[in-house]
C-alpha cells in the first residue's frame, strides 16, 4: 500500500499538474540563465528589461501571465510567450507520463522530460546544448538505470555509450568529408543520454523521427528562404532530438515498428 492510495485520483492529478507548472518555472529559469553562465539561485526572479525584483505574487506559474496581461507589472515590457508555454508544456508532459506511483523510476521519467525541454529552448535561442544538461542528464541516467521499468541496467549502460560513440565517429567522418559539421558536441552528448533513458530503440527511434521532421523544415525553412543551399540553412538539430526522445518515450515508436 501506499500513501497515494488514500488521495482522490482528480486530487492526485492536481497536484501532478502544480508540480509540472512549478518545475517549468524553474526551467524558464534555467533557459534564461545557464547559457549565460549566470546563477540559477540568485538573485530571484526579475524583470530582464528593468531589473525589478518579481513579487511572488506575480511569479504564479501561468496565471500571473494572465494576469499581467503579458507584461512586466514595473515597466510595462512584454512577457516573452514562452514563458507561459514552458509552464504548460511541463506540467502537460508530466501528467500524460504519470504511471500511476511516486518512486524512482517515476522521478526519472519526469527528468528526462524536464531536461529535454531546458535543452530544447537553449539550443533554439543559443545553438548549444549546455554540458550541466546533456552530461549531468547523462550521468542521470546511468546512476538511475536500475530502476528503468523497460530496458535492463545493463541494456542502458551499453547502450547510452554506443550512441554516443556511434554519433561522434559519425559526426567526425561526416565533418571530414564535407568540411561541415553535421553534429554539434551537445548533440552526440544528447545521445548518450537519450541511450541512458531509452535504449538503443531509442537512440535509433530518436534518430529516425527528428531527422524526418527536421528535412521537412529544413526543407520549409530553405523555400521561405528561398535558399538552394538547404542543408545549410542554420536550424539546430537539438529540438528535433528532444522531440524524437520523447515520442519514443511516449510512443515505444521502436517496438511498434521494430526500429
Amino acid at each position: 500500500m501506499t500513501l497515494l492510495q488514500y488521495i482522490p485520483q482528480p486530487l492526485i492529478s492536481v497536484l501532478i499538474i502544480l508540480f509540472g507548472l512549478i518545475v517549468g518555472s524553474f526551467l524558464n529559469v534555467v533557459i534564461c540563465r545557464l547559457p549565460l553562465d549566470q546563477s540559477i539561485v540568485r538573485p530571484g526572479s526579475h524583470c530582464p528589461n528593468c531589473e525589478k525584483p518579481v513579487k511572488w505574487y506575480q511569479n504564479i506559474p501561468l496565471l500571473s501571465y494572465v494576469f499581467l496581461r503579458g507584461k512586466c507589472a514595473e515597466c510595462g515590457v512584454s512577457i516573452h510567450w514562452r514563458y507561459p508555454l514552458v509552464e504548460f508544456l511541463t506540467a502537460v508532459l508530466f501528467f500524460f507520463s504519470f504511471r500511476g506511483k511516486i518512486d524512482i523510476a517515476q522521478f526519472r521519467l519526469w527528468f528526462f522530460i524536464a531536461t529535454g525541454i531546458a535543452i530544447a529552448f537553449i539550443d533554439l535561442d543559443h545553438r548549444i546544448i549546455p554540458d550541466e544538461l546533456s552530461l549531468g542528464g547523462w550521468a542521470i541516467g546511468l546512476l538511475t538505470a536500475y530502476w528503468d521499468f523497460r530496458n535492463g541496467f545493463g541494456h542502458l549502460i551499453i547502450a547510452s555509450f554506443v550512441g554516443f560513440g556511434f554519433f561522434f565517429a559519425f559526426a567526425l567522418i561526416y565533418e571530414k568529408i564535407t568540411g561541415r559539421v553535421g553534429l554539434g558536441g551537445g548533440d552526440i552528448k544528447y545521445m548518450g543520454m537519450i541511450g541512458a533513458f531509452l535504449g538503443l530503440g531509442g537512440i535509433w527511434a530518436s534518430l529516425v523521427i527528428s531527422s524526418i521532421v527536421g528535412a521537412i523544415v529544413g526543407i520549409a525553412v530553405g523555400k521561405i528562404q528561398k535558399s538552394d543551399e538547404i542543408l545549410k540553412t542554420a536550424i539546430p538539430y537539438g529540438p528535433f532530438l528532444v522531440l524524437g526522445a520523447l515520442v519514443e518515450l511516449f510512443f515505444e515508436v521502436s517496438k511498434w515498428t521494430n526500429i
